[in-house]
């Protein structure tokens, strides 16, 4: 069974499912955002190895941040969430985030405390990823490390991928119409060299290598975070069960994900295909049934009608 036919559920080796008989162990990353200090570095190395064009440098006027998303020409965005909340008095001996305080004061007329979430985003490499399961021309394929990646020179801008993506994260080039997102530095992956933005990285906040072993060290990491106090601390999309399988590209928040700009329950948009064709393959049938009834009923009628 290929991945384009296992459209949901546990699948442990999405890169053998999809054709790669001897793959090596899937790989991708783990960003942790509390040592994420929005240098940018990851998003400057990014545009720089894949030849990215410039994508506006427009500030939002809101915020630090130039680049706003994720986009066909931004591949790292590294967001800048500015938050403020009341005050509230740490347990003895424990850490209490935000540690900046702030001269003004929080809604309810307490003293409140000033802090900047920063996260580097990037493209999940879902396990069940729906903007390949849509893509009419093979643009989109699961390498053999277990990412996706589009081929721009077969991208035919047809768009499907760009609704498909339950994170919003691919999209169609103005004046091009092509699709574009991140790929992992496939070819540097292929090289046996890490991806450009990991290995620019100052404080490694975004760490890369064999999925499984992400795992564990982001089990360990959280682990350490609350036995500090950081209670908030927790991981988005390492699960394997979870509405796209798990992703490839998992983050430590300190948040909700929602505070982030990420869905809290993703699910991969062509989980009920099935189904959706097994009904639609019904109602069809009902209906040239109905449609063939119409005519057998009349001549058999009539044939009553002159005995």
């Amino acid at each position: 069974m290929t991945d384009r036919h296992l459209l949901s559920g546990t699948e442990p080796d999405p890169a053998r499912d999809a054709g790669h008989p001897q793959p090596p162990p899937r790989v991708g990353f783990f960003t942790d955002t509390s040592v994420c200090i929005g240098c940018k570095a990851c998003e400057v190395a990014c545009k720089e190895w894949n030849a990215i064009p410039e994508d506006g440098l427009s500030l939002t006027g809101m915020s630090y941040d130039n680049t706003q998303a994720l986009g066909a020409s931004t591949w790292r965005h590294v967001a800048f969430i500015e938050q403020q909340k009341p005050q509230v008095p740490a347990p003895e001996g424990r850490t209490q985030l935000p540690l900046v305080e702030a001269e003004s004061e929080a809604p309810g007329g307490e003293p409140g405390e000033l802090r900047w979430l920063m996260s580097s985003d990037v493209c999940k490499h879902c396990t069940h990823a729906a903007c390949l399961d849509v893509c009419p021309t093979g643009s989109l394929f699961r390498t053999e490390f277990g990412t996706v990646v589009v081929q721009e020179d077969i991208c035919n801008g047809c768009g499907y991928c760009v609704p498909a993506c339950p994170y919003g994260v691919i999209e169609q080039r103005p004046g091009d119409g092509r699709a574009f997102k991140c790929t992992m530095c496939y070819d540097r992956l292929g090289a046996g060299q890490e991806p450009a933005c990991a290995k620019a990285c100052p404080t490694e906040s975004i760490q890369f290598g064999p999925l499984d072993e992400l795992r564990e060290r982001a089990a360990l990491r959280v682990d350490q975070l609350h036995e500090a106090g950081v209670d908030g601390a927790r991981l988005y999309g390492h699960e394997p069960d979870d509405g796209v399988g798990g992703d490839g590209a998992f983050f430590l928040l300190l948040d909700e994900p929602e505070v982030y700009g990420l869905p809290p329950n993703p699910v991969v948009t062509t989980r009920d295909l099935p189904t959706m064709w097994k009904h639609a393959g019904a109602a069809a049938l009902s209906l040239v049934g109905g449609f063939a009834l119409s005519f057998v009923l009349p001549a058999f009628r009539g044939k009553k009608g002159t005995r």
